[in-house]
């Protein structure tokens, strides 16, 4: 009977219940749960929903757009490339912005990607989708890297905004950077680290924390409610400085 009885006190308590299994089973999920959402409550959520092409045509830069809807007060998304050898993509905080978000990455291999986004109860919210990939696109080095030219441009930033149907504007932004993986031979990890949108006030609208994963010169696209006058502050790994102003 005693024995019994702590078999049911186990079963009934949070640590004895089993976390829900992967939809796309994969081997690296136990792991980038405990890593990635520190170990974290998480439930698979069709809420958050991830576009991204069934066969990536050039791993060097797949694109990839999340969606959150229906869940209030998104404190953080989180992307990670589960069979990528750097798996951690970017951490995304929306602090006056929808979480909306479309970029474009570097994939090794064919592997799950998945997006979780936190509310204000602690639990992780998760998609994701499955990428086919003809490999090597972490341990190729960048165009710019490989021509020499990224010199001339680092730091720069373009971007542009419009007006949506539903009345709420697009900001997309590009910044020149190499964003090297540090895997390709004799080259560093050089890339972005972290990425701020900011109001026309001076307000943080966004944070960013970039990793080595997302694609050379990133192109980052967010909806931003009627806003149309931006700024843009950031560094990279080497301490260089990303300074700019976005309006229409």
């Amino acid at each position: 009977m005693r024995r019994a009885a702590i078999l049911c006190l186990a079963l009934l308590s949070p640590v004895g219940w089993a976390n829900p299994p992967d939809p796309f089973n994969s081997p690296q999920w136990d792991f980038v749960h405990q890593r990635f959402l520190k170990a974290e409550p998480y439930q698979f959520d069709g809420k958050v929903k991830v576009e991204a092409p069934p066969e990536a045509e050039d791993s060097l830069n797949v694109p990839i757009a999340f969606q959150v809807e229906g869940l209030e007060q998104v404190q953080e998304v989180v992307v990670v490339a589960d069979l990528n050898p750097i798996q951690q993509v970017l951490r995304f905080r929306p602090k006056a912005m929808r979480p909306h978000l479309a970029f474009r990455m570097k994939l090794q291999q064919g592997s799950p990607i998945h997006v979780a986004a936190k509310t204000p109860d602690g639990i992780w919210h998760v998609g994701g989708v499955w990428v086919n990939a003809a490999g090597g696109g972490c341990t190729l080095p960048s165009v710019g890297t490989s021509s020499g030219d990224w010199t001339k441009t680092l730091g720069k930033v373009s971007g542009n905004v419009w007006q949506r149907p539903d009345g709420s504007n697009r900001l997309r932004v590009r910044v020149m950077h190499p964003m090297d993986t540090g895997l390709a031979s004799g080259i560093p990890t050089f890339h972005i680290e972290n990425l701020n949108v900011l109001g026309a006030d001076g307000q943080v609208l966004a944070e960013l924390d970039l990793f080595e994963p997302i694609s050379e010169n990133p192109m980052l696209s967010f909806d931003v409610a009627n806003q149309s006058q931006f700024k843009l502050e950031g560094r990279d790994n080497n301490g260089n400085r990303i300074q700019a102003e976005v309006s229409p």
